[in-house]
């Protein structure tokens, strides 16, 4: 692994965001920091997410997703959302169901509610484009988590390889 290539990729700029999905009464919700606005018209959201997280087959079959915007100072949930699926990770923690079933964290800064709309390969993971039906502004004041000030906290850099030719 390279801790140059991994810090190189650190100075991409992004945020740290929770997901949240459902299927019938399955719910779970995810540290995910490749979350970006893909359009204007519709407004729209891609989140990328490995498939082989038991997240990817709930989003997939309720089709919905919801996306929490963290603010600066709460590294303490980016961490709780990170842990395994084995947990309920929802138990204890602030949120309720949107309209559709979807869990809507009721921390952070924004909050969005996205019905898929396609998905592509890309490389190890899927990206999932979602069309936004609702959302919040929860506090326009906090400045946004941003993810290279998390450091290594996800064990991100042992996935990088040792050169570009990998």
């Amino acid at each position: 692994m390279s801790v140059e290539i991994a810090e190189m990729f650190r100075r991409v700029s992004h945020g740290v965001y929770v997901i949240g999905v459902a299927a019938g009464e399955r719910r779970n919700a995810f540290t995910a920091a490749w979350v970006m606005q893909v359009s204007f018209k519709p407004l729209m959201l891609a989140v990328s997410i490995n498939p082989g997280h038991s997240s990817y087959g709930l989003l997939k079959e309720g089709g919905r997703f919801s996306v929490a915007v963290l603010a600066r100072d709460q590294f303490d949930l980016a961490l709780h959302y990170g842990q395994s699926a084995g947990i309920d990770k929802l138990e204890g923690q602030a949120w309720h169901p949107s309209p559709h079933g979807v869990p809507m964290i009721d921390a952070g800064i924004a909050q969005f509610e996205c019905v898929f709309e396609s998905e592509c390969t890309a490389g190890d993971h899927r990206v999932i484009v979602g069309r936004v039906i609702d959302g919040a502004l929860l506090d326009k004041d906090k400045p946004v988590l941003i993810y290279r000030d998390t450091g290594d906290a996800d064990g991100a850099a042992m996935f990088f390889p040792d050169d570009f030719d990998a």
